[in-house]
């Protein structure tokens, strides 16, 4: 019978050939060197480069390396989701595959979890900070304190890309996600809030890299964040009233 690993690390890739091998090489190097078995799951959300040829070039050559693939790019939301549907770990969690915030923390994050001291833990963004990075920095602070106001996310950096969960504890929570990009990661964070998980933020530190392209859209992404705010908020205040009204209608 095949041995539960302790952690299943998805790591999320598009258009990632410029800095697969060498990232790939430090999460592993990191990984071997803890104390607990592990498994590696690539989610390629269709890349148009060579990702996909080197993903499955690595995963035919390492066992404990497999991968999923999207035939189009179907969001951030969408790519995590399958990634923890597909994990085997007692602890499933996903890191951005640039490693601007380093994998060393992986282990101490996931032995929070694994000693039953936390459900979830999530990277806690530090900044070095950099003029070219500013606005970026300044924007996600803010949208810590918006998003709060509106949803209850308890100010927590729910957007950093450094998640791990009880993948036992998370399966009942990501029922109930919906949304498939970005904004999946506020709109997780607030179930697994709702849902009473012991919730850990862990200090990471942030490096901003500027030798490779991003994904985000400042203008476009900063607006589908502010609409999703809206919808998401609308959508958790009618699902308060249909509980409210079902909680009447049972009454003798």
């Amino acid at each position: 019978m095949k041995r539960v690993p302790d952690i299943s690390l998805i790591l999320p890739c598009y258009n990632e050939s410029g800095l697969f091998l060498q990232s790939v090489a430090r999460i592993r190097s990191v990984l071997e060197t803890s104390r607990y078995t592990w498994e590696v799951i690539f989610v390629d959300d269709g890349s148009t480069d060579d990702t996909q040829k080197l993903i499955a070039a690595y995963c035919r050559k390492n066992t404990q390396f497999c991968a999923l693939y999207h035939v189009k790019n179907m969001g951030r939301g969408k790519t995590v989701t399958d990634g923890i549907l597909k994990a085997q770990g007692r602890v499933a969690g996903y890191i951005d595959i640039d490693c601007e915030v380093d994998p060393v923390y992986i282990p101490a994050m996931a032995h929070l979890i694994l000693a039953h001291y936390s459900d979830v833990v999530i990277g806690k963004r530090y900044y070095r900070t950099s003029p070219k990075a500013i606005l970026r920095e300044l924007l996600s602070r803010g949208y810590q304190r918006l998003a709060d106001m509106m949803v209850g996310t308890g100010r927590m950096d729910t957007e950093t890309g450094y998640k791990f969960f009880s993948r036992k504890k998370i399966l009942p929570v990501i029922k109930k996600t919906r949304y498939t990009g970005w904004f999946w990661d506020t709109e997780i964070m607030v179930y697994a809030r709702r849902a009473k998980l012991r919730i850990n933020e862990y200090p990471v530190l942030f490096l901003r890299r500027f030798d490779k392209k991003s994904s985000v859209n400042i203008v476009s992404d900063t607006w589908d964040y502010l609409v999703n705010l809206y919808t998401f908020r609308k959508r958790l205040e009618l699902r308060l009233v249909q509980v409210k009204q079902n909680h009447t209608a049972i009454r003798p």
